[in-house]
């Protein structure tokens, strides 16, 4: 488990202070993915690797003024550009590793999570935990501002069905691990994989 964290923190840190400039223009594909979430004011929600914070805005106008907005991840310089872009306005935001929230089993609405799926060390236990701090009926987006073809055109490597965000993959690993693959999007300028939380 600390060499899984570790291996974040090596990849993570490094690449923080420029991770922004990566996606300059995603802002509207997070907000229009947040509000897919069918979250109401009021409602809270986790951003879960929430890196930087660029959903933690998209997320605040979803749930208004009342909702709980909540940034969690492993990596201090993160967190620290996170605060530096201002993001910090919009939500909590706590380090911790999404293998173990501290949450309490069932207090959150809906997890977002961006990106997220491909850097989970135990990916069926680590969904498990998101479902554990979830409700029944609750939600889990795992998105991405560009679909799977474009993502691995940009790595020089072909989109392969290995991929854990592959369909047929991705819908087994929730089911799993307390999740049913409600919508699945995978387009060029955007994945989007909406679950719901099983009882």
């Amino acid at each position: 488990m600390a060499d899984d964290r570790n291996h974040v923190l090596d990849f993570f840190t490094p690449r923080a202070a420029g991770w922004d400039s990566r996606f300059p223009d995603d802002g509207p594909a997070y907000a229009a993915a947040a509000r897919l979430l069918g979250l109401r004011p009021g409602g809270v929600v986790l951003d879960a690797g929430c890196g930087t914070g660029r959903a933690l805005p998209a997320l605040r106008a979803v749930v208004g003024p009342h909702g709980t907005v909540l940034g969690a991840d492993l990596t201090p310089a993160m967190l620290e550009a996170a605060v530096r872009a201002g993001r910090a306005e919009s939500g909590t935001l706590i380090r911790a590793d999404v293998a173990r929230l501290p949450l309490r089993d069932g207090a959150l609405d809906a997890v977002f999570g961006a990106g997220l799926i491909s850097h989970l060390a135990r990916p069926e236990a680590d969904t498990a935990e998101l479902a554990r701090v979830v409700r029944p009926g609750g939600m889990l987006a795992l998105f991405h501002p560009i679909g799977r073809a474009a993502l691995a055109a940009r790595h020089g490597r072909a989109v392969t069905d290995d991929d854990l965000r592959a369909e047929p993959r991705l819908r087994a690993l929730l089911a799993g691990s307390g999740w049913r693959l409600d919508s699945y999007t995978d387009e060029d300028d955007r994945f989007l994989a909406l679950a719901v939380r099983q009882a």
